[in-house]
Formats: C-alpha cells, sequence, structure tokens
C-alpha cells in the first residue's frame, strides 16, 4: 500500500504507529535503514485490532530484542512490530510453570526461574534474545533448546486471530520449528524441576563464565553468524570458518570477532551491503575448503 493510504488506515492508532522510522538503534548490530511503518503495540487488543485492520495486505516482521537480526539499510517495504510493556510479564503456574511473555528476554527468565527455585533455565542466562525469538528459532546453548522446557505457545495469526499451540503438536529441530511463519507468537508456558536455590545459581554463573571466556560482549554483534551444519559435519562452525578464512579479512567496518570466528562484527560505522560481502565470503570460502554449505542463525531484514 501507498505510505498515504496506510496514514489513512492507521490513524485510529495514533503516536503508536510511526511511518519511514529509523531501525538503526534497535538492533545490536546498530546497523539499518527505516521501515515504512513501525507500531508499538502495548497490548494484545491494540495488537490484534491493529492486525484486523492491516488485513494482511503489508509484509509483517516482528521486532524482538534486535539481538540476532541484520537490517537493511534500504527502506523496509511493510510494517515492523514492535511488542511493548504489556507482552513483558512473567508468572508462575502452580509449582514447576512459567508463563513468559514474548517480550521476556531469556536472561530474565532465567533469574525468575532462580526466584522460584526452579531448575532447567540456566542455559536462558547466556542468551541474548527475548522469549518470543527464543521459541521462533528453538534457541539454545551448552546442549539445550527451548524445545526442552516448552509447554505451550500462545499466538496470534496476521489476521488477528489468537490461539493456544500446544509444544507436544510442534516438530522442533535444531534452530527451527514447522510453525508458520505469519504467526506472531504472544507468550510461552515453560516447565522447570524443583531445586535448590543455591545451586541453580551456581550452574548459571558457571555457564556465564564459559560463555565470558569464549564469546565477545559488549560490541555491536549478531550473536553467532552461522548454524552448526550438524547433518553435515561433527564440527562447529567456528573450526570450519578458522580452517578455511583468513581471520582478519574485513568489508568496510564489518569483521571477524578475534574471540570466536561465528561473530561479526560491526567495529564502527559498516553497512549492511559490508555485513552481507562478510557472510558471503565466508559462505563461499568454507564451501571450497570443505564442501559443506553454511546457514545462516541471524535473521535479514530486507
Amino acid at each position: 500500500m501507498m505510505l498515504s493510504e496506510l496514514k489513512n488506515l492507521l490513524s485510529e492508532f495514533g503516536s503508536k504507529v510511526s511511518f519511514e522510522y529509523d531501525l538503526k538503534k534497535k538492533n545490536w548490530f546498530n546497523i539499518g535503514g527505516k521501515t515504512k511503518v513501525f507500531f508499538k503495540a502495548d497490548n494484545l487488543k491494540d495488537l490484534s485490532n491493529f492486525l484486523k485492520k492491516l488485513n494482511d495486505k503489508e509484509k509483517v516482521f516482528i521486532l524482538g530484542a534486535g539481538s540476532n537480526t541484520l537490517i537493511s539499510d534500504d527502506l523496509f517495504d511493510g510494517v515492523v512490530i514492535k511488542l511493548g510493556k504489556n507482552f513483558n510479564n512473567l508468572s508462575l503456574l502452580g509449582e514447576d510453570i512459567i508463563i513468559a511473555g514474548s517480550s521476556v528476554l531469556d536472561k530474565t527468565l532465567a533469574n525468575f526461574a532462580l526466584n522460584n527455585s526452579l531448575s532447567g533455565f540456566e542455559f536462558l542466562s547466556c542468551i541474548p534474545g527475548s522469549i518470543g525469538g527464543g521459541v521462533k528459532m528453538n534457541a539454545g546453548c551448552f546442549g539445550k533448546e527451548f524445545k526442552d522446557i516448552l509447554v505451550s505457545i500462545q499466538a496470534i495469526d496476521t489476521f488477528g486471530n489468537v490461539i493456544t499451540i500446544p509444544a507436544k503438536e510442534v516438530k522442533f529441530d535444531y534452530r527451527k520449528n514447522d510453525l508458520s511463519d505469519d504467526l506472531i507468537f504472544l507468550s510461552a508456558s515453560f516447565i522447570g524441576t524443583k531445586c535448590e536455590s543455591l545451586e541453580i545459581s551456581n550452574e548459571m554463573n558457571r555457564l556465564r563464565k564459559e560463555k565470558e571466556k569464549n564469546q565477545p560482549t559488549k560490541i555491536k554483534t549478531g550473536g553467532s553468524t552461522f548454524k552448526n551444519p550438524k547433518s553435515q559435519t561433527e564440527k562447529k562452525v567456528w573450526e570450519l570458518i578458522k580452517e578455511s578464512v583468513p581471520l582478519d579479512k574485513s568489508f568496510g567496518d564489518a569483521c571477524i570477532s578475534e574471540k570466536h570466528c561465528n561473530f561479526f562484527v560491526n567495529k564502527g560505522n559498516a553497512t549492511f551491503d559490508d555485513m552481507i560481502k562478510l557472510i558471503d565470503f565466508v559462505t563461499k570460502r568454507v564451501l571450497e575448503k570443505t564442501g559443506i554449505s553454511l546457514e545462516k542463525e541471524i535473521k535479514i531484514l530486507e
């Protein structure tokens, strides 16, 4: 739709909608241009009304914590939705079930579980994303994934219909699942195991120290760039990159982290094209050297 049409269509949402909105500061890479429409949904009613009004006439992208998203410098010809404060709630159901809104940060859920003496969530303290993104990609680390603790998902489709999906009905695989791309995740329920808080805290500290030792922090990066190619080799993707690519290779300000070569870094003013050139270069060199095709773990918005 034309911008003028969208402004008329969405006028009832007032300041919750912005047009030609700059996304550069909304992602960890600190890269990106503008989106035609940006909508901050404060609650489910807002979101449902907005989607019904839009009536699936525009591409929709849900922006979570922005920790594994690379955004084009060109205008995104669609709608970016950010879920607001009412999607950031946590609650305990019974003794061992936690319900988390999709905007809740993974590490916040891990701390909530700790405070309620529930084990099984420790690995989440090392994942920089949000619950919605974690469900979407079956995020994980240190041998555990979202699917291991997930009970059910509440979601809304692009027409504003709300549904609940039991986790047992979802086919999960490494960093993916078979859920429709048209679904927007609202919340998820997780199950834990009662445990002494000190034991949980010690495990979280152990995992965080391991992560800090091996992965870059406090820099402009999107986390793991590629998935481990488990179906092709037992080697980790960083091992394949290390043996295939000159690690000092850069395009503009897009470079490979010295600490972990599956983390790509914006060391200043890298553009989207710089980062794509680096990703494509590494993909090509690994394929030429090892015969293994790499699949991106980061999400690209263009």
